[in-house]
């Protein structure tokens, strides 16, 4: 049997969803296979054992004992599968650690991590590579506003679930987006904002030597556009899309190259935008460690494939 440390939380704009995620993960590890220990981490980055099947945001409140020595606590497991999103996790920080004591742990490398989790840095990769994206700038303090196109969207490089994001269709708009996406990352993109589009997701999951690639997923909208209230307060659905069979190819093949580009390990969901009057399809990013909430596209669309989700996780702790 295994010895697996289970993380979660982090000093992270996403350590909600962790929280959220965590408890797909206690629900689906097969307790035949898997002997595990919870930990949080909180926004200290202090670690924390948990004795509570179940996690919320006030899980510090509950019975508690604080980690003195986490290098030599996180060695004494056989694996780590650290389920946390966005900072310390997604931009290779404790992959880092793991990686300097030889700690065995789920997901992909350092270099991988930090490479996905900045939006700059994958797509000057991955323009590279002939990947199409949808057009876009970077935010500088001397940027000509009278040659930009409206609308756009804004995003901080580095951070995840639709967190820091806005759209602007005038200037006065946009320099309130930018303000407000500098308090989540020092560099900021201004992107082309497709108004009639589709946004589709392609979960990836590494079998041994083997990568699954899955069906497409789509998301609809229970908003104007899909932000992080459309993802987790009004619950947008996630679906399995109905798009051409040649946009569907298309994007299981580049989800499958983009994962082998970055030197994805495990697991990621990468996702697209389909222009709908223009009928282009634009890579737009790929999530490392993908969310696990009960309305999250990954676990949905492996699921899809045929693989159930205690099973998923046996995979991710058997690689």
């Amino acid at each position: 049997m295994k010895d697996v440390l289970i993380l979660f939380g982090g000093n992270s704009f996403e350590h909600e969803i962790s929280c959220k995620s965590v408890n797909f993960i206690i629900d689906n590890i097969d307790e035949s296979l898997f002997k595990y220990t919870l930990v949080g981490i909180d926004y200290n980055n202090e670690w924390f054992i948990i004795n509570n099947k179940r996690i919320d945001l006030k899980w510090k409140n509950n019975n508690v004992i604080k980690v003195k020595n986490v290098i030599e606590f996180a060695k004494s497991f056989d694996i780590v599968f650290p389920i946390i999103h966005g900072n310390t996790l997604e931009d290779g920080k404790l992959q880092s650690m793991f990686e300097l004591y030889n700690i065995k742990y789920v997901g992909s490398n350092s270099f991988s991590s930090l490479i996905s989790y900045d939006k700059l840095l994958t797509k000057l990769i991955l323009e590279k590579y002939g990947i199409e994206q949808v057009p876009y700038t970077i935010y500088k303090k001397d940027i000509d506003f009278s040659k930009i196109d409206y609308p756009v969207i804004v995003k901080p490089c580095k951070c995840g679930s639709s967190i820091g994001i806005g759209i602007a269709n005038n200037k006065r708009k946009l320099k309130k987006c930018i303000k407000n996406a500098l308090k989540y990352d020092k560099n900021v993109i201004i992107e082309k904002f497709i108004k009639n589009n589709r946004e589709l997701e392609c979960a990836v999951l590494k079998c041994k030597k083997r990568l699954i690639i899955s069906e497409i997923g789509e998301i609809i909208n229970n908003g104007n556009w899909y932000d992080y209230k459309s993802k987790y307060v009004n619950k947008s659905k996630t679906v399995i899309s109905s798009i051409d069979e040649s946009i569907r190819n298309c994007i299981k093949k580049y989800s499958k190259v983009i994962f082998e580009i970055l030197k994805c390990n495990d697991l990621s969901r990468v996702d697209f935008i389909y222009d709908v009057d223009e009928k282009k399809l634009y890579f737009n990013e790929i999530n490392t460690m993908p969310g696990f909430t009960n309305i999250s596209m990954f676990p949905k669309l492996i699921n899809n494939a045929g693989i159930g989700f205690k099973e998923m996780i046996t995979i991710l702790l058997s690689n």
